[in-house]
């Protein structure tokens, strides 16, 4: 089974690529911003647990969203692998996930990072922003705080990874079809 974890700060090209990916692979995309909303709308179990907490402005606990995403992974058990996207965010989502994944018969396979520097993807952002009308894409300081705050939260995640021969750098600047290239041969190897 394939499973990638695929990381990158906003902007970095995450969406495009897992798209790509999932189709030249066959995987099945584990969003957890997807997932919330899909459990909020259906109004599960763990989707009204969600709901009540995020009309208090609370974030949902590790707890809530492992189970989420363990149901998903429930859901998928003849598949080919998942790419997960938007988790984990923190050393003890990525241990949390393990454990799930080690109760399932199965592990990540590779941390994959879309590595782009910070002025390339404030622009990327901005580009974007003209397009898409999210605010958050359109403000160069807001912008630089998700970046800053992606650097400083995430990093840890790639030492994590590192530690167990499972992190990946892939240049996230060039085509989308050269970066694709890139991704591929890094998942190739294995």
């Amino acid at each position: 089974m394939l499973n990638i974890v695929l990381f990158g700060p906003p902007g970095a090209g995450k969406g495009t690529q897992s798209t790509n990916l999932i189709e030249k692979y066959q995987l099945v995309h584990l969003s957890t911003g997807d997932i919330l909303r899909s459990e909020v709308t259906n109004k599960t179990t763990l989707g009204l647990e969600a709901k009540k907490l995020m009309d208090q402005g609370l974030l949902v606990p590790d707890d809530v969203v492992i189970r989420m995403i363990e149901a998903r992974v429930d859901a998928n058990r003849n598949a080919k692998g998942f790419i997960f996207d938007g988790f984990p965010r923190t050393t003890n989502q990525a241990e949390a996930l393990d454990e799930l994944l080690k109760r399932k018969h199965t592990s990540i396979t590779m941390m994959i990072a879309l590595e782009v520097e910070d002025e390339e993807l404030i622009k990327r952002l901005l580009n974007r922003g003209k397009d898409s009308g999210r605010p958050d894409d359109q403000n160069r300081e807001v912008i630089s705080k998700r970046i800053v705050e992606y650097n400083s939260k995430t990093a840890p995640l790639k030492n994590y990874y590192a530690d167990q021969g499972k992190f990946h750098g892939v240049k996230g600047v060039g085509n989308i079809e050269e970066i694709f290239d890139r991704l591929t041969s890094v998942i190739e190897k294995y």
